[in-house]
């Protein structure tokens, strides 16, 4: 080793050199691979020291450009897989854990269970309906006593007001529970005596087309609605559509009533109705899959309900005109 120094004050002295003896001499031992540790392998999940020896590191920098590629695919492939991933398995063979639609955030298992719920509360309407349809048809003079009488007509006009009155306190008290179920049950039996007034002077026969063809139409349209969600469809814009539809159809009923057209209207009317109200059971039955809230059973149980309960009547219009 050399060591340079300056003789003298002034800054154009020659430099001279001189050996350095007394310095130890530097042994740098062989080179033994048996002492550098190889990577970990790429599945490996154990923790890296954070501090590597300088040679080791040298050596991870020229590591093979196939193991450099195999690491920055398995990066993106977990990147992607973290990035595009669905809340749940689309492979899982439970169907309650089977999401309803592909953008499905909520937990698939609480939403069948809601499902499971309205459905269930619309078969006891349903049911309920019947029965009560049922007993008018059965006892002719309940049937008498509102055709034939001033009382009776009086009586049944407000039959056919009292359920629209009972939505008012059961839009205020749709989460109380009983009272919710109380004003749903009168709601419903509202309803009913107009249907079975109704069935009260139609033929048997009409009766049990319109049952039949009503029961086909829901049924398909309510599995082809939970087929079309979950191929990722939204019949959100229907709604404003078939509100304008039905505004239509009232003022259609008011003309018919006030001024008769004949047969043709009337069976015109009952095909117009048939076709909204199957639109409304594919629209309530899509937000019932994606849109109302666990508190909102009730709502979304009569919305059905008064679906299925106009598409009957629109049907046996239909029917009753062309059986006569």
């Amino acid at each position: 080793m050399l060591e340079t120094s300056r003789t003298g004050s002034h800054s154009h002295v020659p430099l001279t050199c001189r050996k350095i003896t007394n310095i130890p001499s530097l042994t740098i031992p062989p080179f033994n691979s048996s002492l550098i540790t190889p990577p970990p392998p790429l599945h490996s999940t154990r923790h890296q020291p954070k501090s590597q020896s300088p040679f080791s590191l040298s050596l991870s920098l020229f590591q093979p450009p196939q193991q450099t590629t195999l690491v920055f695919g398995n990066f993106v492939n977990l990147w992607q897989k973290k990035m595009w991933q669905t809340p749940y398995r689309k492979n899982d063979m439970e169907a309650g854990a089977r999401p309803l639609y592909p953008t499905m955030m909520e937990s698939p298992e609480l939403r069948w269970a809601f499902i499971r719920k309205i459905y269930s509360i619309l078969t006891l309407q349903l049911l309920l309906t019947i029965a009560v349809a049922a007993v008018v048809v059965a006892v002719r003079p309940i049937a008498v006593f509102f055709a034939t009488t001033a009382a009776g007509l009086a009586l049944y006009i407000v039959l056919i007001i009292m359920p629209f009155i009972v939505l008012c306190p059961l839009y205020y008290y749709h989460q109380r529970y009983p009272l919710n179920y109380f004003l749903l049950g009168l709601f419903t039996v509202g309803l009913a005596f107009v249907v079975g007034l109704t069935c009260a002077f139609t033929g048997g026969k009409v009766i049990l087309e319109s049952v039949i063809l009503t029961t086909a139409v829901v049924v398909s349209l309510t599995l082809y609605t939970f087929w079309a969600a979950s191929r990722g469809h939204d019949f959100n814009f229907l709604g404003p559509f078939l509100f304008g539809a039905v505004f239509v159809l009232i003022l259609f009923a008011l003309i018919q009533m006030l001024f008769p057209l004949g047969k043709i209207s009337v069976m015109i009317y009952g095909c117009l109705a048939s076709i909204i109200f199957s639109g409304y059971i594919i629209y309530d039955t899509d937000n019932l899959i994606k849109r109302y809230s666990y508190d909102e059973y009730i709502w979304a149980t009569i919305a059905l309900y008064i679906d299925i309960i106009n598409l009957f009547l629109s049907v046996l219009t239909c029917f009753r005109v062309a059986d006569a």
